[in-house]
C-alpha cells in the first residue's frame, strides 16, 4: 500500500518552504517515525517523520525545490520489503572494501556520509544529534567547519601546497533564514520612521544582587541560573504596561494596543538570527524567564525551534553585550514598533553625590517607530527601565 510522503502544514505566516535534506534513498527501508525529509523554511527546519514502515519508492520534490503547504514529496510503501534489495546489493561491493560497520559505529545519513567522505571526517568523532544518535547533514557540517586535527605525516606536505597570498573566493546559496532576515530588516528601514533614544544603566545593584543569590538561586530552581535577561525582560513588561504605545503595532490605517506582553528574545544560532517569544511575560518570574531562555538557546543550537516558538510577539530584545557592543542601533522588527538593545557592560568613572566612582555602566537603545511613538514615550520608557534595574526592589514590589 503506498502512503504518501506530504509536506507539513504550514502556518498562515510561511507561504512555502525548500527540501533540504533526504535522509533515504528510493528502495531504502524507513522504519516508522524515523526522519525522511527536512524542509526548510523562512523560520524553522521542519522534520518530516515515516508513517509506517516501508521502503521508499520515490521522491518526487528533490533537494532544493521549493514546496507548499501540504505537497506531495515522495511515496512509501509498507508492502514493498522486497525492494530495498537492490539497495542491499549495491552496497555489498562498498562493504567488501571497508570493514563492516559494527554496532556501535556511528549511523550518518546519506547527506552527512558525503560530507564526511568530502571533508576526510572520521565518522566516529562526529556527535549526532539526530533520531537514535544518527548523525545528520547539519552535524556533519558543523563538525567540518571546525579546524581539522594536525595530521601526522601528511602535514607538511599539505602545507607545502599552500599559495600564500591567494585570493580565494566561495560562493553558497542564501539560506531561506538569512534572505527572510534580510527582506524584513530592508522592509523595516524603508516603511517605518525609524528613531533610536539611548540612555545607561547602573548594572552594580543588580550585579550584586546577582552575586549574592546566583548559589541559592540554581539549588532552589533546579540548575537554573540567574542571569541578567530576566531581570531586563521583567523591567521591560513592567514598562511596557506604563507606556502601552511602545507595546502597540500598526495595523494600515489601525493601531492594535496589546493587552498583553509577549516579549521576543533575539537568539544567534548557525543559521541565523532568531526570536524565540516568552508569552505573557508580565506573568513570569525570574526563574521561568532564565529557563525559558536558556531551553530556546538550546533549541536554537539544535535546530528544533518551532514555529509556534517564534510566532507573534509584541516587542523584542536584543543582547548585543554577549559579543562585545558597546553601542548600536537595533532595527524593529515589524510588525512591532519598537527594540531595546542591550550592550557591553563597561566600567566608567561617574559622578556620584559630588564623587567620582567607577562603576560598572551599560547604554540601552530603543529604536522606535516614530510614527506611533512620540520622543516623550521613548524616553519614558527608557527612564522607568533605568529606575527599575538600578533598583531592582521595585520590580518585586511592583512601585
Amino acid at each position: 500500500m503506498a502512503i504518501e510522503i506530504k509536506a507539513p502544514a504550514f502556518p498562515e505566516s510561511v507561504a512555502d518552504g525548500t527540501v533540504a535534506t533526504w535522509y533515504k534513498k528510493p528502495g531504502e527501508a524507513v522504519k516508522r517515525d524515523e526522519l525522511i525529509v527536512d524542509i526548510e523554511t523562512d523560520k524553522v527546519v521542519m522534520e518530516v517523520l515515516a508513517e509506517a514502515d516501508g521502503v521508499l519508492v520515490e521522491i518526487i520534490a528533490n533537494e532544493g525545490d521549493t514546496v507548499l503547504s501540504s505537497q506531495l514529496l515522495g511515496k512509501l510503501d509498507e508492502n514493498a520489503t522486497a525492494s530495498a534489495a537492490p539497495a542491499a546489493a549495491e552496497a555489498a561491493p562498498a562493504a567488501a572494501e571497508q570493514p563492516a560497520q559494527a554496532s556501535g559505529d556511528a549511523i550518518l545519513s546519506p547527506a552527512a556520509r558525503k560530507i564526511a567522505a568530502d571533508n576526510n571526517l572520521d565518522p566516529q568523532s562526529i556527535p549526532g544529534t539526530g533520531k537514535d544518535g544518527r548523525v545528520t547533514k547539519e552535524d556533519a557540517v558543523a563538525a567540518s567547519s571546525k579546524p581539522a586535527a594536525p595530521a601526522k605525516a601528511a602535514a607538511p606536505a599539505v602545507a607545502s601546497l599552500e599559495v600564500v597570498g591567494a585570493r580565494t573566493e566561495k560562493r553558497v546559496p542564501m539560506t531561506r533564514l538569512r534572505a527572510k532576515v534580510a527582506e524584513r530588516l530592508v522592509e523595516a528601514q524603508s516603511n517605518m520612521a525609524m528613531l533610536t533614544t539611548f540612555n545607561e544603566v547602573n548594572m552594580k545593584p543588580i550585579m550584586d544582587l546577582r552575586k549574592k543569590y546566583k548559589d541559592l538561586f540554581e539549588k532552589t530552581h533546579n540548575g537554573v541560573r540567574l542571569g541578567f535577561m530576566s531581570f531586563f525582560v521583567k523591567a521591560a513588561a513592567e514598562a511596557l504596561k506604563r507606556q502601552p504605545g511602545v507595546n502597540a503595532s500598526i495595523d494600515g490605517k489601525d493601531i492594535v494596543y496589546h493587552g498583553y506582553q509577549d516579549i521576543g528574545v533575539a537568539v544567534s544560532s548557525d543559521r541565523g538570527l532568531v526570536v524565540p517569544v516568552l508569552r505573557n511575560a508580565e506573568f513570569m518570574n525570574l526563574a521561568e524567564i532564565e529557563g525559558s531562555i536558556a531551553d530556546f538557546g538550546r533549541k536554537a543550537r539544535d535546530g528544533k525551534l518551532t514555529i509556534e516558538d517564534m510566532t507573534g510577539g509584541t516587542f523584542t530584545i536584543s543582547n548585543g553585550g554577549v559579543f562585545g557592543s558597546l553601542l548600536s542601533t537595533p532595527i524593529v522588527n515589524p510588525p512591532q514598533t519598537a527594540i531595546l538593545g542591550m550592550h557591553k557592560i563597561q566600567e566608567r568613572p561617574m559622578a556620584v553625590n559630588g564623587e567620582v566612582v567607577i562603576l560598572p555602566m551599560m547604554y540601552l537603545a530603543l529604536s522606535y517607530d516614530h510614527r506611533l511613538i512620540d520622543g516623550k514615550e521613548a524616553v519614558t520608557f527608557l527612564v522607568t527601565m533605568k529606575d527599575l534595574l538600578e533598583d531592582p526592589a521595585r520590580l518585586l514590589l511592583d512601585i
